[in-house]
This record gives C-alpha cells, sequence and structure tokens, in this order.
C-alpha cells in the first residue's frame, strides 16, 4: 500500500499480460488474483495515449464519462471534478473542449493520466506510460506521476523495460521472466546485488 513497485522483464516476459488480467482486461485461464478491500477497481495508464483515448470524442467527455458511469453526482459536480483533474495534470480548462490529435504526446499522456485517476483509486497500473515520449517529456511525466502518488496515497505497479526509470522511481521490484516471477526485493537491493541470471542480463552485468 502506498509505494511503486517495479515490474520488469523483456518483451514478451509476460508484464502486459499480467497487468491486463489484474484491470479485468484479460480473462485469467488458472489461477486467482486477489485485491484488497479498496482497490477492487484498479485503473490503467497505457503505453500509447493515442490509442487509448477515443478520438472522437473531447477531452472533457473523456474525463466525465468514468464518473457518470461510477454516478452520484450531479452535472455540475462532474464538470467540477473534471477541472479539478485537468489541473492535478498541469493542464488548463480550455483542454477540456479538445480532441487527442490536437494535443501533444505528453498532453495527451497527462489526460491518460486524468481519466485513470479521475474516480481516485486506490491502484493504478501503469504499463510503459513514458517510453513513447522523448526525454524531456518523460521526465515531467515520471515527476507529475510521483508528485500524484506521494499527495494521493496510491500505489503503483510500474511495468518497464527501463531499469533506469525504475530505479529512479520504484520502491520495490519483481523480475519476470518467460512469465515467472524470478527475483523481487527493494528495487536497491536487486540492481546491486542481483542473485538469478536473467537479472543481471537485464542490468547488463
Amino acid at each position: 500500500q502506498g509505494e511503486i513497485l517495479g515490474l520488469v522483464g523483456e518483451s514478451g516476459s509476460g508484464k502486459s499480460s499480467l497487468s491486463k488480467a489484474i484491470t479485468g482486461l484479460l480473462r485469467l485461464t488458472e489461477g486467482e488474483i486477489s485485491l484488497s478491500e479498496g482497490c477492487e477497481h484498479p485503473q490503467m495508464v497505457f503505453q500509447d495515449p493515442y490509442g487509448s483515448l477515443n478520438p472522437a470524442k473531447k477531452i472533457g467527455w473523456t474525463l466525465e464519462e468514468p464518473l457518470k458511469i461510477k454516478g452520484g453526482m450531479t452535472k455540475k459536480e462532474r464538470r467540477q471534478r473534471v477541472q479539478e483533474a485537468l489541473k492535478e495534470v498541469e493542464l488548463l480548462p480550455e483542454h477540456a473542449k479538445r480532441y487527442v490529435r490536437e494535443l501533444s504526446g505528453g498532453q495527451r499522456q497527462r489526460v491518460a493520466i486524468a481519466a485513470a485517476l479521475i474516480n481516485q483509486p486506490k491502484l493504478v497500473i501503469l504499463d510503459e506510460p513514458v517510453s513513447a515520449l522523448d526525454a524531456t517529456v518523460q521526465e515531467q511525466i515520471l515527476e507529475l506521476l510521483c508528485r500524484l502518488q506521494q499527495e494521493h496515497g496510491m500505489s503503483y505497479l510500474f511495468v518497464s523495460h527501463d531499469m533506469n526509470v525504475v530505479c529512479k522511481i520504484c520502491d520495490r521490484v519483481m523480475v519476470l521472466y518467460q512469465g515467472k516471477l524470478v527475483e523481487q526485493g527493494e528495487t536497491q537491493e536487486v540492481f546491486c546485488n542481483p542473485q538469478h541470471e536473467y537479472t543481471k542480463e537485464l542490468l547488463g552485468d
């Protein structure tokens, strides 16, 4: 609870499959996933914001729709919450009136983050959230994610193949190899003293 857990491994190791299974986007064929109280509705931020956001709808609609589905708010309250969400991810009120195609890559990912956080989940899965961004914007988004995590006390499952990013922001890390968990522990311990040969390969040892 309240930590950033890194999930690392090469392409095809099972990172995205596990993430989708946790959020219910992928049906389990065996085994089970247990979510603690308050984490029953985890949200996800995908690698490609343009592919995960509806290009036919304006940003305001995208952010308001989860509130409509959850219910319990008036139209005025929903609109107010949308404005708060935009401010949280450092976007302006007028961005609500724009389409996805009218935003930069960094702005799109900020919208995707706002959409994931709009209903204040306890668990957010970040699937390669900065890998499609250039270095400068990547740094800005990472700083934003860390700030939001601290302000709201959320837990992140941070999926990445970028070991430098994982080392920088994750409290603990799990290493997946061919669908199996081969190593886990505090990030600094795993990075400084890897035990599994696969982990050593990932770290370039």
